[in-house]
């Protein structure tokens, strides 16, 4: 990282310099930590769009090039060549892992996959018809009253062990929610599958028969998880980062990531993308729902089409997209009416000069939410399994924070805009 150049500000016929930091892809950022020192004055910067709250080594975006990198590797190929838990390794200790530390890892996170058997006793507090993510915050929070064995984050091997329960048993706790849902018993984890088909076998198989996971539709889940691992400093790896700044236990920084993952902003997308194909319902109708959407006075909006950083094609949208094409040959779903219409919107999406002009293409919501469709997984379990994937990021994000010896504890500033100072009147004088 580089810091030999510097940006000049003049406030009030004061001038002041700031040195400007390089880092090692994409912009450069100029380093105002002096600013008010400097000035007496702060940025306003609504919504952070323009401000650098971190430095991180983890994950880089070029939104231009439609790039995402984790720990410098294209997400291509490692989706094409690595499992999730090599992507988990990956983010956790920053390289993939050679055959032996694949196989212990591996190892490692399904001797972690059990929950404390009391913890079931959580789901049942629940009203059935919770929403899944309503439970995934309460239950994930509650972790840090079962496993507080290992709490000196100072310590590596205690954050290890935090980081590796909470990869382990986000699978178990994700299935669980479901299963509560439909009224079915809980499925134990086999430590004979991977972590993938695993989970499957948690969220499809009953105690009736044993459940066989299919590898096509297993691989596809685990593209899905590698994809969704991590993304920057998105606003719910930020509200991670920001809840353990103060030193909060990471369990329940990662609860506070779930509950800012659910907004239909973030991670609902993927549920709103088909909640909305089902409001459109045929494929006769798909011209009326594209009128609407390019109509300004139209509340409408065509979800799953653009992204607020990608300017380009979303490169996960492009591996989504062939992933979406075999699980749907495999179950035979080519013609499903839903399906059907899904292909039709991305056709015009693709052709229609008003999308392509904007540039609003397909994002992997779109996709992941079809495939997820098809897998047999209910729309309102599409943000917990975001989750699932995320929390390795998350965590990585978290763990990268509290070992930075320039890290403080989160305070952004505000622009007061209220009322200016006045006095208590009594009370004969209020209006």
């Amino acid at each position: 990282m580089s810091t030999e150049r510097t940006a000049t500000l003049t406030v009030d016929g004061k001038t002041v310099e700031f040195p400007v930091m390089t880092g090692t892809h994409g912009q450069d950022v100029i380093d105002i930590r002096t600013l008010g020192a400097k000035t007496g004055l702060f940025t306003y910067d609504s919504g952070f769009l323009s401000t650098a709250s971190c430095k991180s080594s983890i994950t880089f975006i070029d939104g231009d090039k439609g790039e995402l990198l984790y720990r410098g590797y294209p997400i291509e190929q490692l989706a094409d060549q690595c499992n999730f838990l090599e992507v988990a390794y990956l983010l956790k200790n920053g390289e993939l892992p050679n055959a032996a530390q694949k196989r212990e890892f591996e190892d490692t996170i399904k001797n972690h996959t059990m929950l404390h058997d009391q913890m079931t006793k959580f789901f049942t507090g629940f009203r059935r018809d919770a929403h899944p993510m309503a439970v995934m915050v309460g239950v994930v929070g509650a972790l840090s009253a079962f496993y507080h064995d290992a709490m000196d984050f100072s310590d590596a091997k205690h954050r290890s062990v935090s980081i590796n329960r909470l990869i382990a048993k986000l699978p178990t706790i994700v299935a669980m929610a479901y299963k509560y849902n439909k009224g079915e018993p809980f499925m134990y984890p086999r430590n004979d599958l991977d972590y993938t088909a695993n989970f499957m076998h948690m969220m499809f198989g009953t105690p009736c028969e044993k459940y066989e996971p299919n590898p096509v539709l297993v691989r596809a889940l685990d593209v899905i998880f590698t994809l969704h691992a991590d993304h920057e400093q998105n606003a719910s790896t930020s509200t991670v980062r920001l809840a353990g700044s103060s030193g909060a236990n990471p369990f329940a920084c990662i609860s506070a990531g779930i509950a800012c993952l659910w907004g239909p902003s973030h991670g609902g997308a993927n549920e709103a993308c088909l909640n909305m194909l089902e409001e459109i319902g045929d494929v006769s109708r798909v011209p009326e729902f594209i009128a609407r959407a390019k109509d300004k006075n139209d509340s409408f909006k065509l979800m799953g089409f653009g992204h607020r950083v990608y300017k380009n094609f979303d490169p996960r949208a492009k591996l989504m997209r062939k992933v979406c094409n075999e699980v749907l040959k495999e179950l035979g779903l080519e013609n499903d009416r839903l399906f059907k219409l899904a292909m039709e919107l991305e056709r015009i999406a693709l052709e229609d000069p008003y999308f392509v002009e904007k540039k609003l293409y397909p994002n992997v919501d779109f996709y992941s939410g079809i495939v997820q469709k098809a897998l047999g997984i209910p729309t309102s379990m599409f943000t917990c399994i975001f989750a699932l994937a995320r929390t390795v990021g998350w965590i990585t994000q978290w763990e990268e924070m509290i070992t930075d010896p320039e890290y403080k504890i989160g305070r952004p500033r505000q622009l007061y805009i209220g009322t200016a100072r006045r006095d208590v009147p009594a009370i004969e004088q209020r209006s």
